[in-house]
């Protein structure tokens, strides 16, 4: 096991470029309590990448935009990605920016990566069929991803307040449990 750190860098990548997006204020509560979990959470904007095409792929052709998401992945020790769930799957732009991670051949950010996956919607089965359908992806890319806790939040009005706070106790404390479960996955890799 590597030796322990103070603190490990995340890029975190949300799954929506939906303003204002749930899923973006869930990524803010969590960047607030990372810190008691050792985590520095920084967001990685997947709204620039154009759509991924094999004509981008060759390494002496692949775009700067490419480049400098991929970077901001690779240079970090852990991955996260809240997703919303769109028609009963991950929305297209989050496909779109993991195709970018996984490319060109042979350089894929995902292989080893821990990587942990959550997400928040108002139903009661939350993002539960996305998040299957994301973390099947990622495991078929090598990517080392968090199996327990699984994270589906049921997000009612007032849950995150404006500051980025949790205000219910009981999701406070599963989130912070959710975050320290990252950080172990995150230390044995």
């Amino acid at each position: 096991m590597p030796p322990s750190k103070d603190s490990y860098s995340v890029a975190v990548i949300v799954g929506s470029v939906s303003q204002p997006s749930l899923n973006r204020r869930l990524a803010g509560a969590l960047a607030v309590l990372a810190p008691e979990a050792g985590l520095e959470l920084t967001d990685v904007p997947i709204d620039d990448l154009p759509f991924f095409g094999a004509h981008m792929e060759s390494k002496e052709d692949y775009p700067q935009v490419g480049r400098a998401f991929k970077r901001a992945v690779d240079d970090a020790d852990g991955l996260l990605i809240v997703t919303p769930e769109y028609n009963r799957s991950i929305p297209g732009v989050l496909k779109n920016a993991i195709d970018w991670a996984s490319r060109p051949d042979g350089e894929s950010s995902f292989p080893g990566r821990p990587t942990a996956v959550i997400g928040a919607s108002g139903g009661e089965i939350s993002t539960a069929v996305a998040q299957n359908h994301l973390k099947a992806i990622l495991t078929s890319q090598g990517a080392v991803v968090l199996g327990e806790p699984e994270a589906y939040i049921h997000c009612e009005d007032g849950l995150i307040d404006d500051q980025g706070r949790v205000t219910d106790a009981s999701t406070r404390t599963f989130l912070a449990g959710f975050l320290a479960s990252f950080r172990d996955l995150i230390e044995r890799f």
